[in-house]
């Protein structure tokens, strides 16, 4: 039995060092020597969990679940179908004729024809309110033609003339006000700018320019000088830390923390191949082992038992279906007939008298009237037909 790989699926690896090596063998040894037993425990709870599912679990379960349909769904179920639905029929039927019947008759003998009257009587009332306010509209707007007259007259002879009189007045109290503003603003704007944007302006260039071009080169030169102080500084302390912390620990991690973390990583990884060579291997012993249990319990119980089922209980089993069951079958057969066949009756029984309760109530119900065809009125009767035997037309008629 080929437990590696074969070279055309085998994935190409780099060149192993000699510690891979030496590190390979003892490990795997000690891996398979753990794992086997691990792995053999693993398949027996395997096999006796699946054993335990199909024997035990689910015919339980399929136990528990007819149980639970027993005890909670069918009582449900048979006073729905055999106590609800009958009684709800029986309301159904007894709101309707206590109820929808009489108010059926109700609307078409007494509502409708009331409907009708009340309708007819609103018809009337409102045609003759619709022709007073008829000849109120007609009133009102002869009334409002003439006061329209009026206004229009009022506009034309009195407010036109008042209007033009008041705007021609504001025009020239207008001219006058914008004359004395604008005087007044072209002496304010010559006050402002000889005693105030001028002397500004002087104050400005003269004044505060200068002062603020020193005060901004010195500002610079402070700012170059603590600049370069601080430039001083950071490169002390960089070169500081970088030979008191930052050389000594690169040189630890590339001498002392690299080639440690190889070696760990060989042996982690070995230890992995290990552990999935083991369990693999320990894997196809525990098959073996299995399939060598099996058949052993086959040969002790599974075919003693075969052959007890074939000689002894079949025969047994046919002698008693052939002599017991089926007689009681075909008794039971015939009394579940019997009592078909009397429901049936008893059902039938119980259709006649309610059909006879409800023609004792309502009466015979009343059959429609056959509508005759077009081909029927085209044809003549049985008595009008004409036949060779019989003398129907002027020249043979007796």
């Amino acid at each position: 039995m080929d437990l590696e790989k074969s070279p055309a699926e085998r994935p190409a690896v780099p060149a192993e060092g000699c510690l891979t090596v030496a590190i390979r063998l003892p490990v795997r040894i000690v891996v398979l020597v753990l794992v086997v037993p691990v792995r053999m425990l693993w398949d027996a709870l395997v096999v006796g969990g699946r054993f335990l599912r199909d024997t035990v679990l689910r015919p339980v379960g399929r136990v528990l679940q007819w149980v639970a349909w027993a005890v909670y769904v069918w009582p449900w179920v048979t006073l729905w179908r055999y106590a609800v639905v009958p009684v709800g029929k029986a309301l159904a039927w007894l709101g309707y004729v206590s109820l929808v019947v009489p108010a059926v008759w109700m609307y078409e003998t007494v509502l409708t024809p009331v409907g009708h009257a009340i309708a007819w009587v609103a018809r009337g009332v409102g045609a003759g309110f619709a022709w007073v306010l008829r000849g109120l509209g007609a009133g009102f707007a002869w009334v409002l033609r003439g006061i329209g007259a009026v206004l229009a007259w009022v506009y034309a002879r009195v407010l036109t003339p008042v209007g033009r009189a008041v705007a021609w007045l504001l025009r020239g109290l207008g001219i006058g006000f914008g004359a004395v503003a604008l005087g007044v603003y072209r002496v304010v704007a010559w006050l402002v700018r000889h005693l105030i944007v001028v002397p500004a302006l002087w104050l400005y260039e003269w004044i505060l320019a200068p002062v603020g071009r020193a005060i901004a080169w010195a500002a610079r030169g402070l700012g170059w000088l603590v600049r370069m102080i601080f430039t001083g500084i950071g490169a002390a302390l960089y070169w500081t830390l970088r030979v008191l912390l930052v050389l000594p620990a690169l040189a630890l991690w590339r001498w002392v923390l690299v080639p440690v973390g190889r070696v760990l990583a060989v042996v982690a990884r070995e230890v992995g191949d290990a552990l999935g060579h083991a369990w693999r291997v320990a894997g196809h012993l525990s098959l073996a082992v299995g399939r060598f249990l099996g058949r052993l319990f086959r040969w002790i119980f599974v075919e003693p038992v075969r052959w007890v089922y074939r000689s002894v209980l079949t025969p047994v089993g046919h002698l008693v279906r052939d002599t017991v069951l089926r007689p009681a079958a075909e008794a039971a057969r015939g009394v579940g007939r019997v009592t078909r066949q009397a429901l049936a009756a008893a059902r039938e029984s119980a259709r006649q008298t309610r059909a006879d309760i409800r023609r004792m109530l309502f009466g015979t119900p009343r059959e429609p009237e056959r509508v005759p065809l077009a081909k029927d009125r085209r044809e003549p009767g049985a008595v009008g037909t004409r036949t060779l035997g019989s003398s129907t037309t002027a020249l043979t008629k007796d």
